[in-house]
């Protein structure tokens, strides 16, 4: 095989490929890391960096799982039933079901926060009922959705299998290490929570959007994101700043 021979290492189509693909693993994988935080922060304190990792370690099985059946995941996208001349395929189907799912999910965590805020503050060991085995079981079902759209960007990118399971699990190790310094982002900061619950409600539409044909970048929604958050950061540093001042009069 050709990565026993290291013919590779003199081969800059194959470094290029690995580093872009590893780039773009990253990028499609921040809502799933979005996703994590916010749903490990229903957890206990002690539980949510252990949740974090069993998380991410779900969405590097499933993917590497996916990119061992690269027959099966090309036969996903062959239509299986039609409506109104219009085809759907079983990858259609999924990422329609988990477009839904998010839309649930942010829309119950929104309620949550604004309806509840109150009662949860005196609670920060975790939120009531919210148990270990129920968030990794949430955080696997919207593994499969994020890894197969990320899987099936894979195949399109790369000819060799080594190549992709080298840039998902760098992307993986990548996103476990960002993983602890996010959520807790997230979680001190309540706008912020807000923030990423609207880009999750945004990526909903989007994978329905997409199951039923309407291909919309996610760059969109990723520079609408990054612009709300450095909107908020200069906030932030207006407030301290505030605080400072006041403080020292």
């Amino acid at each position: 095989m050709e990565f026993f021979t290291f013919t590779w290492i003199n081969d800059p189509q194959i470094w290029l490929s690995l580093i872009t693909l590893s780039a773009l693993e990253i990028v499609l994988g921040i809502d799933n890391l979005v996703f994590i935080a916010i749903l490990t922060g229903r957890l206990p304190l002690h539980q949510r960096a252990l949740g974090r990792k069993v998380g991410l370690s779900l969405a590097l099985i499933t993917r590497l799982m996916l990119l061992a059946t690269l027959a099966w995941i090309v036969g996903l996208t062959a239509p299986v039933f039609s409506i109104a001349d219009r085809g759907f395929s079983w990858r259609d189907l999924i990422l329609i079901s988990g477009g839904l799912f998010l839309l649930y999910k942010a829309t119950v965590e929104i309620h949550e926060m604004t309806e509840h805020d109150g009662e949860q503050a005196d609670k920060p060991e975790g939120v009531a009922g919210a148990s270990f085995k129920s968030i990794v079981l949430q955080i696997a079902v919207i593994d499969i959705i994020f890894s197969l759209d990320s899987v099936i960007t894979a195949v399109g990118m790369a000819d060799k299998l080594w190549v992709m399971v080298a840039a998902v699990v760098i992307a993986m190790i990548i996103m476990i290490i960002a993983s602890n310094p996010l959520a807790n982002f997230v979680a001190a900061h309540p706008s912020v929570k807000m923030l990423a619950l609207s880009f999750l409600l945004l990526i909903g539409v989007l994978l329905i959007a997409d199951g039923f044909g309407v291909h919309v970048p996610k760059g969109y929604v990723y520079f609408a994101l990054a612009f709300s958050v450095a909107v908020e950061t200069m906030n932030h540093w207006v407030r301290m700043r505030r605080k400072r001042i006041t403080a020292s009069s």
